[in-house]
């Protein structure tokens, strides 16, 4: 993963809110959430909430679909992953560790 992403990436994360988005968006899994409920869930408003969600889209960790008149957003595994496969690709200086046995999140869930 090219870096600028990964920065890009821990920046949008450099947030509470922003981070509580993402999270509550891994717990929601592949179905993601519809915005509304994101920002009952968390007491923020619409307007607060667009502009995190605005920066999480940016540093490609949310990706948004629209479903008649709501929009639901997911978090994007693949950047996550990407993300920490980054951050633990010389662990331990290639020796076996504990972050090679991390789980590849949703692989094996269709």
């Amino acid at each position: 993963m090219d870096s600028n992403l990964v920065v890009r990436a821990l920046s949008a994360l450099a947030h509470e809110s922003r981070l509580a988005i993402f999270r509550l968006l891994v717990v929601a899994g592949p179905d993601g959430m519809a915005a509304g409920e994101i920002a009952q869930n968390l007491g923020l408003s619409p307007s607060s909430l667009s502009f995190h969600l605005k920066d999480l889209s940016h540093a490609d960790l949310v990706k948004p679909r629209q479903e008649g008149r709501f929009i639901f957003y997911t978090a994007n595994f693949d950047a996550m992953t990407g993300v920490i496969g980054f951050l633990t690709e010389n662990c331990c200086a290639g020796a076996a560790c504990a972050a090679s046995d991390l789980p590849n999140c949703c692989a094996d869930k269709p």
